[in-house]
């Protein structure tokens, strides 16, 4: 009988960690019924080989279709297909080693063994049952130990800190954005008292990731550990999510922890962690959102394997057209991390659609593994409202409710949010609908108006097709301090803190992401077509507002995405479970020589993500490219 375990996938008994077995490395399939492909057999594929709709076959299998001549050619050389995986782990493949699913007594391991290692049996079964969450909490505490180190430096605030720090103070001490006076920086740079005042700003973000970072203002106060905290708590979250979303996306704690790894020493991601601006916080909301939806698939689909295993084990043609898939909250907690993701910036709105899309497509190839003919007809008969009112009104609802404080605000001009009072006394064809809503609106038509036509030229401007290659990138602080000044000890040094990516790894990721193209394209693999929709949500609208000022750091909304399309190629190095020892040896030791080569490349930039004092000339041996002076 299923049933749903801390992990919430179904529990069976061949519980394990998938990458041992090079499964990421072999086809996987979508829902879509196809013939066999070369290679073993992936317990993560959502359809096996012969899996086609239609009634199961007199041994409650489904009958296989006609394979392609190309496959009958390869019998000819002694290959032989796999055979097709129950329906059961089609729907929700077995998760690796854990709390209900690992048993209470676990043997040693052999290559321990081997290296004459053994720990006592207690302690080794746990740390198996739990490995699942141990090895991404490591990779997080050492994210966090690399993010929170010296966050105080440059004691300075850097590039638009200016805006966002400030904005954070007066919603936590008036409930809406001010108007400050001249000299404010520097006076809250030497410690005065900050000099607050009431007169209403006009702000062009919404206030939710404000909030975020006003939070640790509140905790540290208004200096730059302070306005820096919150953010770099919410890099350091990231870094676990992606750890455990790619072990659930690839059904192995090792990938899992390798892409919690990569994104820790994600140069981009790593400054924008320790800057007090809105864009970590966008990516920290679209990361949740994708785990929740990715949480909402499995818990689903083991609802329905429970379900057909009631009726008989077998794909069930009316009951996947009528089934109802129930209460689903996690795509409700999806639909706020969406919410919150707008409330942030608007750039959530194309995530919001995105993943809607995504979601619903998740539920067409549910329906067609269960056996519906026509899923697709079924799936927005049956499941397209539920999904947009779950993504799509629950994220306005967030949104409306994160203007709580401008709402607040008193409605007399120039005693509360800028453009409160539009709407009082003003005359309207709608006046059922109430001032402050009317007023609101009328405040965001002259914000998108603003967010269209930004075009104020900045040196550090960007095209998004230079993106990937880091074309561009931005300094977000710069000093030059000459011998005997902040550490130097030649004639000349630099001091910046850079915001760029470290480079072999968005090298990696390009020629990553086309092998996620192929896989999504050729075999089908639904989850590298999920790492390019979380990828094209973050960055596919820039595309079209190119003639608008951008930056390269806006690309770290989708910076995990990217990672996972690395975590995804390595696992392919890895190999398939059925390649030679010889192949696995040298596969393990492509990718994990793919993974130090990125680690020292960060350490290699480290000085410039950190602004630490180096020698002009170290600093220039920095600089690969032009552009990146």
């Amino acid at each position: 009988m299923w049933r749903m375990n801390g992990d919430t996938a179904a529990q069976t008994p061949t519980g394990t960690d998938h990458t041992a077995r090079g499964d990421v490395g072999v086809p996987v399939l979508t829902d879509q019924p196809s013939p066999a492909l070369p290679g073993p057999r992936d317990p993560d594929g959502d359809a096996g080989p012969g899996d086609a709709p239609g009634g199961p076959g007199g041994d409650g299998s489904i009958p296989p279709p006609p394979r392609p001549a190309w496959l009958r050619g390869l019998a000819r050389f002694g290959y032989a297909p796999p055979p097709a995986a129950p329906l059961a782990e089609r729907l929700v493949p077995p998760m690796p080693d854990g709390p209900g699913v690992t048993p209470e007594r676990v043997p040693p391991s052999p290559l321990l063994l081997r290296v004459g290692l053994s720990l006592p049996e207690p302690l080794w079964s746990w740390l198996v049952r739990w490995a699942g969450w141990l090895g991404p909490l490591a990779v997080a505490l050492f994210a966090g130990a690399l993010r929170f180190s010296d966050l105080g430096t440059p004691n300075a605030i850097v590039f638009d800190e200016t805006y966002y720090a400030k904005d954070a103070y007066a919603l936590w001490h008036g409930g809406y954005e001010i108007s400050w006076p001249e000299g404010a920086n520097e006076r809250i740079m030497a410690g005065d008292p900050v000099p607050y005042q009431s007169n209403p700003s006009y702000v062009v973000h919404p206030p939710v990731g404000k909030w975020i970072i006003g939070a640790g203002i509140q905790l540290f106060g208004m200096n730059p550990f302070g306005w820096r905290f919150a953010v770099a708590l919410l890099g350091t979250l990231s870094v676990l999510m992606v750890a455990r979303i790619a072990r659930r996306l690839f059904r192995s704690t090792l990938l899992g922890c390798v892409a919690g790894l990569l994104l820790a020493v994600d140069g981009l991601h790593f400054v924008m962690s320790r800057s007090a601006l809105l864009d970590l916080v966008v990516m920290f909301w679209i990361l949740a959102a994708f785990g929740c939806l990715l949480l909402d698939r499995d818990r689903t689909r083991a609802r329905i394997a429970a379900r057909l295993e009631e009726r008989g084990g077998g794909p069930d043609p009316e009951f996947a057209r009528r089934m109802n898939l129930g209460w689903r909250p996690y795509r409700i907690a999806a639909g706020v991390c969406v919410g919150l993701t707008c409330a942030t910036k608007w750039s959530g709105l194309y995530v919001a659609a995105a993943f809607g899309l995504l979601t619903v497509l998740w539920d067409v190839g549910s329906r067609r593994l269960a056996g519906a003919e026509r899923p697709y007809l079924w799936t927005l008969a049956r499941d397209t409202v539920p999904a947009f009112v779950s993504i799509v009104v629950t994220s306005v609802v967030v949104y409306i409710t994160s203007w709580w404080g401008w709402f607040a605000s008193s409605s007399v001009p120039n005693q509360g949010g800028y453009g409160r009072d539009w709407a009082v006394g003003r005359s309207t064809d709608y006046p059922w609908i109430p001032e402050g809503l009317r007023s609101l609106w009328h405040y965001h038509s002259t914000v998108y108006d603003f967010h269209t036509h930004l075009s104020d030229p900045h040196t550090y401007q960007s095209s998004p097709w230079s993106w990937l290659v880091l074309g561009r990138p931005v300094s977000f602080f710069y000093e030059s301090p000459k011998r005997g000044t902040a550490g130097c000890a030649v004639d000349e040094c630099a001091r910046e803190v850079l915001g760029i990516g470290t480079p072999l790894l968005w090298w990696a990721g390009v020629i990553a992401l086309v092998y996620c193209l192929w896989r999504w394209a050729a075999r089908r693999d639904w989850r590298a077509g999920a790492v390019l929709c979380g990828l094209a949500a973050g960055y596919a609208p820039w595309f079209v507002y190119q003639e608008r000022t951008i930056f390269l750091f806006y690309a770290v909304c989708f910076v995990p995405f990217l990672v996972l399309a690395v975590t995804m190629l390595v696992g392919a190095l890895i190999g398939p479970p059925g390649a030679s020892r010889d192949r696995r040896v040298i596969g393990a030791a492509a990718g994990g020589l793919v993974v130090l080569l990125i680690m020292w490349n960060f350490l290699f930039f480290h000085p410039l993500y950190t602004g630490e004092t180096i020698p002009m000339e170290d600093w220039r041996r920095r600089m690969w490219f032009n552009t990146w002076i």
